[in-house]
């Protein structure tokens, strides 16, 4: 079973909050406005699909169509070691990461999913089969909320079945004293019961997110997640030490070197490599197995649940999966049909690969031309 063609495309959409009026361009923050769907296509017919975020994504799709796909075109779609150790040694000897790690990501997770309809099982059970169901969070406080619709937003979020809730902070003008007081906020209207993540993606200084943590330990928070600029494993061992909430980083992390520098630090309490960004499924089962030994869970951070969700339900240490109101209407758009969270807990498709089929009108409606 052979590589024949890799296709990849640039897309973009919209999407409805709640308590917002109308939609809202992109499918999250300011700068999530495209993602790249992949789709890896073999001579015995059988394909694969994969998406990746924002990131460079038209140097992506150059990427995939013209540096990978002569680099692997003919090797055989299962032997995904292989085709690995090809892509290493031909596109990224250095070891560097962003746009080589997004490709191969996509270009991963289609193999798994091509693995997965060939054996007729599940890529969570090709993985390793660990559960079929896992909880979820729900990533529903943007930042365009003030404080009353953010609380507002989160009962509706508990209302709906959720019994663990994400907020983004780090980026009010207020700076982390209005980020505690929007924590708190949300606290007060939830109540005790239900677990709060907070997400910095990488915009605190380490002094800013001391104050921060330090504001509102008192609020039971369940983690704060990649809350220093760069990823910093040694600043993060450094707050980790100083605060008694736990940390959570490895979201966007290009390979497993990277994940290994945030567990050898002891830098984080969750791992959350992210098969969209860590160099796909492959990549996820080595850096939880690392975690494994040093006795960490793997969570999920980074969106695209419906891809990720394999690898938390197919790894021993998988854990909870996010369910991030922009990311979750793409794949409600582009997948029809696809699993649902339903109170708090979401079950992995038992058709095989990764179970999802493809609309191919809204594939070409959200493509972006040029």
């Amino acid at each position: 079973m052979k590589i024949r063609d890799i296709r990849a495309s640039v897309h973009t959409t919209s999407i409805k909050v709640p308590l917002l009026e109308g939609r809202v361009e992109g499918y999250g923050r300011a700068e999530q406005k495209e993602f790249v769907f992949c789709e890896v296509e073999t001579d015995e017919g059988l394909t694969g699909v994969a998406i990746t975020g924002h990131f460079l994504a038209r140097s992506v799709v150059t990427a995939l169509e013209q540096h990978f796909l002569p680099v692997v075109s003919g090797m055989d779609a299962r032997e995904i070691e292989a085709i690995h150790q090809r892509v290493w040694q031909a596109l990224n000897p250095r070891t560097m990461t962003g746009v080589v790690s997004s490709a191969l990501s996509l270009l991963d997770i289609a193999l798994w999913d091509i693995a997965g309809k060939h054996e007729g099982r599940t890529v969570a059970s090709l993985l390793g089969g660990a559960r079929t169901k896992l909880p979820v969070y729900v990533t529903f406080g943007v930042p365009q909320y003030d404080v009353d619709q953010l609380a507002e937003a989160a009962k509706l979020q508990v209302a709906a079945g959720f019994t663990a809730l994400k907020m983004v902070v780090g980026v009010d003008k207020g700076g982390w004293r209005e980020d505690a007081r929007r924590i708190r906020a949300v606290r007060q209207a939830v109540g005790d019961d239900i677990d709060l993540m907070i997400d910095a993606n990488y915009l605190f200084t380490p002094t800013d997110a001391k104050y921060l943590c330090r504001a509102v330990e008192d609020c039971g928070l369940t983690w704060f997640e990649e809350p220093l600029h760069q990823n910093d494993a040694r600043a993060l061992a450094d707050l980790r030490r100083t605060t008694r909430i736990p940390l959570a980083a490895g979201q966007m992390e290009g390979h497993r070197w990277r994940l290994r520098e945030l567990v050898e630090h002891q830098a984080v309490d969750i791992l959350h490599p992210n098969p969209c960004y860590c160099g796909g499924f492959t990549e996820v089962r080595k850096a939880a197995h690392l975690a494994q030994v040093y006795n960490l869970p793997i969570a999920h951070g980074g969106g695209w649940p419906l891809f990720a969700m394999h690898a938390l339900a197919g790894l021993m240490n998988g854990w909870i999966l996010e369910w991030h109101i922009g990311m979750v209407q793409v794949g409600q758009q582009l997948f029809p049909g696809s699993p649902q969270a339903e109170n708090g807990t979401i079950t992995i498709p038992e058709r095989p690969g990764l179970g999802l089929d493809v609309d191919r009108d809204a594939l070409r409606d959200t493509k972006v031309s040029g």
